[in-house]
């Protein structure tokens, strides 16, 4: 059993060397890999698979008692300065590599399906197998140092993913969106780390946390200046997995391929957030203010995800802000001190949201039949409608992930949930009573998701909802639309979505059709954990928590009392009966239509349109930052083009000048240069007597 240990390292490695022998040969055989499709393809495919076996005898390690193993090598050293770099395997650690091979391999798949007629199909595969590669390498490392390189890594990753159709004005816009807007919160964890290491002289997680409650206690660092330093790393989390106010990357981010989402911004990198938080709990938890921080960022992130999924017609943008909310619970869980909870939520979301994104990518893969390759019309939920008909495999799972996100037992997103509401409840009712608002719009949007999906009849063949899906397009864009206006801006549109109407628009069909097997094969072992993985954290037999708790806590698994099981009914049933109103409610408005959405929005206008502006977060960010920074860009460039080159010209100029005039100086004749040295003696005798 301890050989698995000594050579853990493999599990980061493997894939990171299938991305660089498959880089390699498109770099150096481009054609000839290309070709090579399926032998590439099946070889990532592989090597990820043999890293999630690896991963999970750990973890059967782990859950069998094995001890904890850290391997440590001496990276670099300075005097009384010491690096060390390696990787650590704890039962945190065991339980993240699960997650993320096993989620890797399954959007692996799943993409030789979806990306099959993609050219760059190969260049995907390489760009998966280095994002899988970075975000192993971020779970086993022992300390902050290390942590910060892979941070990197993955978010380099995540660059060229969601910008890899970057021909697409949209797409390009979105991998720089993200890159920048993760950079913010990068670059205050950088400062954090070096404020702890100033601190500390430490970068291993459980000594920083000991040592500044020692620095504190005695006086010699301020209680102040070591919640900076703490929430300053929290900045790293907060851009990562999307937390107000750096939240806005994630739905642009969709713009990536439906793959991308799914493993990205479900289980992996949005994730790594949370994991940095838990890894740092021994920190966070003895600074009562940082904790406060943390949950109240994380409920407020919650709730402003979901209040504007509710408006959401682009099925993968509803998504993004759903992970958004879901994210916002985990942070919360954390905040209040819920170290399980939290994690056990990251582990249900895993799968299920996984299984969502890949449930939409199916879902658009059938819809580009019918509507074309333009994204406006394949993601729009208002052309779709009764593909349960069409789509049986998709529809169920989807369903089933709908079910499990919703809370609905015996669901695995309830239980976690659930522990994370009734935790609040305990520690702050105020957090508590967000959460519970929440999880009522979670319910409602995901069953307006669904039925708009998959219930009622097919629309993707109405050509009035196809024109007012361009018209709205359009305004988004800023275009008047005026009386024969529309023939002429048409193709403004689909040049804006970077789609080529006349090549990739053709209609191969009239109907949508069910995706291939290895689209649908995914979605039906994803559906497995979603609906099951959830009992493993009951309140009758906690074995979650037993497993995952917070550094230092003794936990031990015992009969619950009836008291305590009366309080889990009592917060359960509140629980699933807002959900069962949030489910209703969709069910109202958008299967039996008893209820017009279009006349509740007309009511409450402000609010429609602040939800449907995305609270206008966005638009305050580009009028206060992205313009103000052209703006200043534009200035510096006047400098430069002014000041700067015209120091450098008039430099040149001179010399230019004072050459040409000198030239005729240099005649050769020792009688003129006797002359000029006289005269120019006689002229400073001159200025001497003057002055």
């Amino acid at each position: 059993m301890e050989a698995i240990y000594q050579y853990a390292w493999l599990i980061p490695v493997l894939p990171l060397a299938g991305a660089m022998i498959v880089g390699l040969g498109l770099i150096s055989f481009n054609k000839a890999t290309n070709q090579l499709r399926q032998v590439n393809s099946i070889f990532i495919v592989s090597l990820i698979g043999v890293a999630m076996a690896f991963s999970a005898s750990l973890l059967w390690s782990q859950i069998n008692g094995h001890a904890p193993y850290t391997q440590m090598i001496e990276w670099a050293s300075a005097g009384d300065f010491h690096l060390s770099m390696g990787y650590t395997i704890d039962h945190l650690t065991a339980l993240m590599l699960v997650i993320v091979t096993t989620v890797a391999f399954l959007v692996m798949v799943y993409t030789d399906g979806y990306m099959a007629h993609d050219p760059s199909y190969v260049r995907f595969y390489a760009y998966l197998s280095l994002f899988s590669a970075s975000m192993l390498g971020l779970v086993v490392s022992p300390n902050l140092v290390q942590v910060y390189v892979f941070w990197e890594l993955v978010g380099m990753c995540s660059y060229l993913l969601i910008g890899f159709w970057f021909d697409r004005k949209a797409a390009a816009d979105a991998c720089q969106k993200a890159f920048v807007t993760n950079r913010v919160g990068d670059f205050g964890l950088l400062l954090g780390i070096l404020g702890l290491y100033w601190s500390t002289r430490s970068f291993d997680f459980a000594t920083i946390g000991e040592r500044l409650q020692d620095l504190v206690q005695s006086g010699a660092l301020s209680g102040g200046l070591a919640a900076l330093f703490a929430i300053l790393v929290f900045l790293g989390p907060v851009a990562k997995s999307a937390q107000f106010p750096l939240h806005v990357w994630l739905p642009d981010a969709m713009e990536g391929p439906t793959p991308i989402s799914a493993l990205i911004h479900a289980a992996t990198m949005v994730a790594a957030g949370v994991f940095l938080i838990a890894r740092m709990f021994p920190v966070f938890e003895g600074i009562p203010v940082v904790m406060d921080v943390i949950a109240y960022t994380g409920a407020f992130t919650a709730f402003l995800g979901a209040s504007i999924a509710i408006t959401q017609n682009d099925i993968k943008k509803g998504l993004a802000y759903s992970t958004m909310s879901q994210l916002g619970y985990m942070v919360m869980a954390m905040g209040v001190g819920s170290y399980s909870a939290g994690m056990f939520h990251l582990m249900t979301h895993a799968y299920f949201k996984a299984m969502l994104f890949l449930g939409s990518g199916s879902v658009i893969h059938g819809m580009e039949h019918v509507v074309g390759h333009n994204p406006a019309y394949a993601q729009d939920m208002r052309l779709m409608g009764g593909l349960r008909k069409y789509m049986p495999y998709t529809a169920i799972t989807f369903l089933i992930g709908t079910l499990a996100i919703s809370g609905i037992p015996p669901f695995a997103g309830f239980w976690s949930k659930d522990e994370i509401l009734g935790n609040a409840f305990a520690a702050n009712p105020v957090l508590w009573g967000v959460g519970y608002l929440t999880a009522g719009i979670t319910a409602f949007y995901m069953f307006r998701m669904y039925i708009s999906t998959f219930e009622g009849g097919f629309r993707g063949n109405d050509a009035i909802v196809r024109q007012a899906i361009k018209v709205e397009q359009l305004q988004a864009q800023g275009l008047s639309i005026g009386p024969g206006a529309m023939n002429s801006q048409e193709l403004t549109l689909e040049t804006a979505h970077g789609s080529a109407e006349e090549h990739h628009d053709e209609h191969h069909s009239e109907f949508p059709h069910e995706s291939p097997f290895t689209m649908t094969l995914p979605l039906v072992i994803l559906a497995v954990p979603s609906m099951l993985i959830g009992l493993v954290g009951t309140p009758f037999a906690n074995y979650f928590e037993g497993f995952i708790h917070a550094p230092g806590e003794i936990v031990e698994l015992a009969a619950e009392g009836g008291e305590n099981l009366n309080e889990f009914f009592v917060m359960a049933g509140s629980s699933v009966g807002i959900s069962l109103l949030g489910i209703s409610l969709a069910i109202l408005m958008y299967a039996q239509k008893k209820i017009d959405p279009a006349a509740i929005a007309a009511r409450v206008p402000a609010l429609y349109e602040l939800s449907k502006n995305k609270w206008y977060i966005d638009d305050i960010y580009y009028n206060v930052f992205v313009l103000n920074s052209r703006r200043i860009a534009r200035q510096v460039l006047e400098v430069d083009y002014k000041v700067v080159d015209g120091v450098v010209n008039l430099a040149g100029l001179v010399t230019l000048l004072t050459g040409e005039v000198l030239k005729y100086f240099e005649n050769g004749r020792a009688q003129f240069y006797a002359l000029i040295v006289f005269a120019a003696v006689l002229g400073l005798v001159i200025f001497s007597g003057i002055a």
